[in-house]
């Protein structure tokens, strides 16, 4: 499955593209509260388990509630099985790989046993070298690993719109697997299969999905997360 590009007229490819500048640039208040209600709930009860989910806004649900998005319904299903699990949705819009690897630190306070890592996509649609998006995607995984050797780290893997350039798109698309083979972790070959580019499952700006697309993005990261805990 690949983005179906096919399915959007040109001037909503226009818009898609021209909006996913805006995306890298959205509202502090936004970040602000996400970040705050984060905090606010690291006080748990020492043993229970935590899955942090490390991303931009497909992340922190933008345009929806975020107990509608893929970390809310991951949450969901595993209070439906009784599992003690807290999910942490670690999500900032707007975010690249570079700013994660910088806000890292403070999400790495209490140990995350399941860290899944989606981050990247700003990175394609503003362009920036692969192989700077690369390094910053190894070096969080390192990070983690040093401070927690036992985490099971997950990769949601990402693919962009053509408008870099063919040779740009299958760089970005390849960087996934690359990092996940090189440091042996486990990939979501791609984050929005069956939502990308399917208008019907996307807000009017294209580029987050609504809460049936969330619905479907939690179908495909569920089997991962599944394994992990059990």
């Amino acid at each position: 499955m690949t983005f179906n590009y096919k399915r959007l007229s040109f001037p909503t490819l226009l818009l898609f593209l021209g909006l996913a500048v805006i995306s890298c640039a959205e509202k502090k208040s936004e970040t602000s509260q996400t970040e705050t209600t984060t905090k606010k709930t690291s006080e748990v009860k020492s043993d229970q388990k935590n899955i942090l989910f490390f991303g931009n806004s497909l992340t922190a649900a933008y345009g929806i509630d975020q107990e509608d998005g893929f970390t809310g319904l991951t949450q969901k299903r595993i209070d439906s099985l009784g599992m003690d699990y807290r999910v942490i949705n670690g999500g900032l819009s707007g975010e690249t790989t570079a700013g994660g690897l910088s806000r890292l630190d403070w999400f790495l306070e209490d140990k995350p046993d399941v860290f899944v890592l989606e981050l990247g996509g700003n990175d394609g649609l503003r362009g920036i070298k692969v192989t700077e998006s690369k390094s910053n995607l190894l070096k969080i995984i390192d990070k983690v690993r040093s401070k927690f050797p036992d985490t099971k780290i997950i990769l949601a893997g990402m693919q962009i719109p053509p408008n870099m350039g063919q040779d740009y798109t299958g760089e970005f698309t390849a960087m996934y697997p690359a990092v996940a083979t090189e440091k042996g972790v486990t990939l979501i070959p791609f984050l929005l299969e069956n939502v990308g580019g399917i208008p019907e499952l996307n807000l009017p700006d294209g580029i987050h999905p609504t809460e049936e697309g969330h619905q479907i993005v939690f179908e495909t990261i569920w089997p991962y997360i599944e394994n992990a805990i059990n």
